[in-house]
């Protein structure tokens, strides 16, 4: 069983307070659902979980090891979707899928990646030519092809029809039946079944504070 957590992150974005105090948890097989207002900071959350940007305090921790002491490990054992869907326009849809699951070095199955967001018969052709859609589907399809015991997903349904959003939402109900891990931001509805809910703003109290301010308070 494994065991994703945090306690009292604090986050600062562009010289002001993100949010403060904040913990989270979720294990194998759970959901954890981030919800909030635009601008409330679940990117940087995302981001802090991934391991791309630290905390100015708190710690995240992975079966209770600190993801700081070993990034690599952490970069390993995750899939990131964030807002950019990192398709290389020169190669095809599957080489784009087939070059993600090589330089993660761990196996995968590029034809279950393809199959399962509809990509098949969008193979060989080049990624330049695809839609927003179809672009967010070939992103999507690398958290199927390759494995990864966490997966990290930044509104993940954005341009997405309602096909493709059932097509995700098969994927994160098997991937949590296999003892997977998830946490996703969104408000709109994407069928988790009694995720653990995360609202951020309870978190931001402080209303974006300036960073001296919050230095001059004693709280860092």
């Amino acid at each position: 069983m494994n065991h994703f957590s945090a306690t009292g992150l604090i986050c600062m974005r562009g010289g002001r307070m993100v949010f403060a105090g904040l913990d989270f948890a979720v294990g194998s097989g759970q959901a954890l659902l981030l919800v909030g207002p635009n601008g409330s900071g679940k990117s940087s959350l995302l981001r802090l979980m991934s391991g791309l940007a630290r905390p100015v305090e708190g710690a995240i921790s992975w079966n209770g090891d600190a993801i700081a002491d070993d990034p690599e490990q952490h970069a390993a054992r995750l899939h990131y979707v964030g807002h950019l869907d990192a398709v290389k326009p020169s190669l095809t849809v599957a080489e784009n899928l087939a070059a993600w699951v090589e330089l993660r070095g761990m196996g995968g199955d590029v034809a279950r990646g393809l199959n399962r967001f509809g990509l098949l018969p969008l193979a060989d052709m080049p990624a330049r030519l695809l839609s927003a859609g179809q672009r967010r589907r070939l992103a999507l399809a690398r958290i199927v092809a390759s494995p990864a015991a966490l997966w990290l997903l930044d509104e993940p349904t954005v341009a997405l029809d309602r096909k493709s959003v059932a097509a995700l939402e098969a994927a994160v109900a098997e991937h949590l039946g296999s003892g997977g891990a998830v946490v996703l931001s969104s408000n709109v509805d994407v069928g988790l079944v009694d995720p653990i809910v995360l609202r951020i703003d309870d978190f931001t109290s402080l209303d974006g504070a300036a960073v001296d301010d919050f230095l001059l308070d004693g709280v860092a």
